[in-house]
């Protein structure tokens, strides 16, 4: 897979215990790379880090904050990654706006202290930067938003997303400007990814997760924003696409060196009341209500991005529809019930996605 770039190639992943960077980091040891993760503790006892015990499978599993600019530059000093993935975000709009303070801190100025250490740190020369598909400035429209689309955010956290993009043009365009390549070293990406779904996420007021905790409580399930209209994507989809990215970056530091979103077909951008459905169906038990609150905080209706860009220079598309992704993510938490050790799982599943 992705021609061996990354077998022993030392990779630091921020957000190494979180939902997205745990099965990053299972797919790149799969890969051969040796794995410094940086990360805050997980979030519970069953997220996929736990139960995938991943701890004694990296090169080194450093618990710290984004935010910490001395930490996250002594351990790249002390185990020299050549590569840096950057998952790790406060990533949730609830919280957002229970606590926005947090949210720029961590997603904008931890985006500013990373890319610090790229800026300060010889040793470093990939990084691929993850954000958000909300860092655009929604309009509600029909059609996808594309990588050179206006950033925005009407709530806290789609904004500190934007802004998080708005730093690493910056930083593109002032210290790792392509065209002076040759001068720096230095090869800088972000990538957007679609609402991602997959085993092992048990993080609160996500909509995946919520649904598995009411049907395992044998309680309804409450939905509070039915309508809302969704780029859905297996939570491999993506990583794929980054995983791509990196091996193009690494080929051809200069062309790629920019950003890329990375959503499903269009066939997949569905409302919240149509996933949760087919998700009790695959599950095989389950009722849904409608807990729709007027007066709730803003979330946008409509968001889909537009990935021809990534089909085009990548070579990428999504392999699995709406119904394989919701499939395969039942799936994995059904099988958590009764297996208390879930890596061979997930190198399954990514098998089979890779096939």
């Amino acid at each position: 897979m992705f021609n061996n770039v990354y077998k022993d190639k030392v990779v630091l992943l921020t957000g190494h215990t979180g939902f997205k960077g745990s099965w990053l980091a299972i797919w790149l040891n799969m890969l051969g790379a040796k794995v410094v993760g940086y990360s805050l503790d997980p979030y519970s006892n069953r997220d996929n880090f736990v139960v995938s015990k991943l701890q004694n499978k990296l090169l080194a599993d450093v618990r710290g904050d984004i935010r910490d600019q001395k930490k996250l530059n002594e351990t790249i000093q002390k185990y020299q990654p050549e590569i840096i993935f950057h998952l790790a975000a406060q990533a949730l709009v609830k919280t957002a706006y229970n606590d926005p303070v947090e949210t720029y801190e961590t997603n904008t100025m931890g985006t500013v202290y990373v890319l610090e250490a790229l800026r300060h740190n010889a040793c470093l020369k990939t990084a691929i930067m993850v954000t958000s598909d909300k860092c655009y400035e929604n309009v509600e429209q029909m059609w996808g938003y594309r990588e050179t689309d206006r950033m925005g955010g009407y709530d806290p956290y789609s904004a500190s997303k934007g802004a998080a993009e708005l730093v690493i043009s910056s930083y593109r365009n002032s210290y790792f400007n392509p065209k002076d390549y040759s001068k720096h070293g230095k090869a800088l990406a972000c990538v957007r990814a679609g609402n991602v779904i997959g085993g092992g996420d048990w993080s609160e007021n996500r909509l995946i997760p919520d649904c598995i905790r009411f049907i395992e409580a044998g309680k309804d399930i409450e939905i509070r924003n039915p309508t809302a209209t969704r780029p859905w994507e297996h939570v491999l989809e993506p990583l794929s696409g980054y995983l791509r990215l990196g091996e193009k970056l690494l080929g051809d530091p200069v062309t790629y060196a920019t950003s890329f979103n990375f959503g499903p077909h269009i066939s997949a951008n569905k409302p919240v009341l149509e996933v949760v459905q087919r998700l009790v169906q695959y599950y095989g038990k389950g009722k849904v209500i409608d807990i729709s609150d007027p007066n709730a905080v803003h979330e946008n209706v409509l968001l889909s991005v537009d990935v021809t860009k990534a089909y085009i220079m990548l070579n990428w598309q999504t392999k699995w529809g709406l119904q394989d992704a919701i499939k395969k993510t039942v799936d994995w938490y059904q099988a958590a019930l009764t297996n208390d050790d879930m890596y061979d799982f997930c190198v399954q599943q990514i098998q089979e996605h890779n096939n």
